[in-house]
């Protein structure tokens, strides 16, 4: 059989970095139980027409058909895209019994057929964090979520060596409520050429704006003049208000623009700054949207991202309006692994392992094992009874730091030899798990 070829677009570690994405996904985690959001995990697929009815996405989607269906009983069913379409229909059907708000993280892989390129893969592990309400949601929310992620990325920072980030925040009411100021009728279509000023810049947008959407000079500078905002203090409200636009919803963004800022930088400060171009392309946001970038590594693109939606689940009787956040985990650790930047000092979990003298003596090593698992210290049993150079060697390639001779234990970096119980003996705390390595 040849050997087969990796499939673009869809990223897979090696051991030493699968221990970077594990202890990653720990911190997620940790960090969203400690602010009280509960675990969920929602199914793979969700119906076709639910998935596209927000949004321009529906060229992205994988449909998932039985190879021996018939034609007329072929269900309609999509891998998720996200986790947010998913989440919604969740909290519609358990609604019942979920309590309001209703705080949630979630975990998974979504998938998406987009052409792969560095920070974008067709198949992607997300960590999500959501707050939902019934009716009604509190503004302090919006403000809640970054303070997680941020959080959150903090502690990737110190304990694992992961850059740090710079998150930017924008609104869609402020932005709507500027056009619809300058006197546009779809101030939507123009949120949507202005999120791409990213990918073709200034002037491309420029000329979306005018050949697309028919706006006049004075409307595009008016409008690139707003996406050029950027401050991490409130100063960014004076510059709105210097364009000269009036609108009851532009001032009720800047003043939820404000409110999230001054909360979060209170406890972040220079972490979250007003970006006034953030718009976010999906068109169930309704007020704040966030975006952050790992400062030295912007050329990765967005890393999270997420906002306000008022309106994404309804059953037609009731709303639950939320707000929430993403963490592109996948899109963060594939790059810096496949760059060398991250990984981890060894290939396996384990702290020791134990010697064989004989076959015979096999019973007498496993027993060993079993009592230093039993104190939470990770190991494995020699595979063969070679000699002792030679497992000692063994435990070299996988970067097992300690190997256990009957009743002693050596250091095989330091070559330190000293006699151990099992039931007492312990490694360095730092060796007690793989560490994590970077190079920058």
């Amino acid at each position: 059989m040849a050997r087969p070829k990796p499939i673009s677009g869809f990223p897979e570690f090696l051991p030493a970095g699968r221990m970077v994405e594990t202890r990653v996904l720990d911190i997620i985690s940790s960090t969203a139980e400690l602010h009280g959001l509960a675990s969920v995990e929602t199914r793979a697929v969700e119906p076709l027409e639910q998935l596209t009815r927000k949004g321009e996405i529906d060229k992205e989607i994988y449909v998932v058909r039985r190879l021996h269906a018939e034609a007329s009983d072929v269900d309609q069913l999509a891998l998720h895209f996200d986790l947010t379409v998913p989440f919604a229909r969740y909290v519609l059907e358990n609604s019942g019994h979920l309590h309001f708000p209703f705080r949630r993280y979630q975990v998974q892989k979504s998938w998406r057929g987009e052409r792969p390129q560095e920070g974008r893969y067709r198949e992607f592990t997300q960590a999500d964090f959501d707050i939902v309400g019934s009716g009604t949601l509190a503004l302090h929310h919006d403000a809640e979520l970054p303070l997680v992620a941020l959080e959150a990325f903090g502690r990737m920072h110190q304990d694992l060596g992961l850059p740090p980030v710079l998150m930017r925040l924008g609104n869609r009411k402020l932005a709507q409520g500027f056009y619809a100021g300058l006197g546009i009728d779809d101030p939507s279509a123009v949120l949507q050429r202005v999120d791409k000023l990213d990918k073709i810049g200034p002037d491309g947008v420029a000329t979306l704006l005018r050949e697309q959407l028919g706006m006049d000079d004075a409307q595009v500078s008016a409008a690139l003049a707003l996406a050029r905002i950027r401050s991490n203090d409130l100063s960014f409200a004076d510059e709105v208000a210097a364009l000269g636009i009036e609108n009851a919803l532009l001032t009720e963004g800047i003043e939820e623009v404000s409110s999230v800022l001054e909360a979060v930088s209170s406890q972040f400060p220079g972490q979250i700054a007003a970006d006034l171009r953030i718009a976010r392309g999906l068109d169930y946001y309704t007020g704040t949207v966030y975006e952050t970038e790992m400062v030295g590594f912007e050329s990765i693109g967005s890393v999270s991202g997420g906002g306000r939606y008022d309106a994404l689940a309804s059953d037609g009787k009731n709303t639950y309006p939320g707000v929430g956040l993403t963490i592109g985990v996948t899109r963060i650790l594939a790059p810096l692994i496949g760059r060398g930047h991250l990984s981890a000092n060894r290939s396996v979990p384990s702290c020791v392992l134990v010697a064989v003298d004989t076959d015979d003596t096999r019973t007498t090593a496993d027993d060993v094992a079993r009592r230093l698992r039993a104190r939470g210290i990770a190991c494995e049993v020699a595979p063969k009874a070679d000699k002792y150079g030679k497992q000692i060697r063994h435990a070299e390639r996988r970067g097992i730091p300690f190997v256990w001779f009957g009743t002693s234990v050596k250091d095989i970096r330091t070559g330190e030899q000293q006699e151990a119980d099992p039931d007492v003996w312990a490694p360095p705390a730092d060796d007690l798990r793989p560490g994590i390595t970077t190079t920058w």
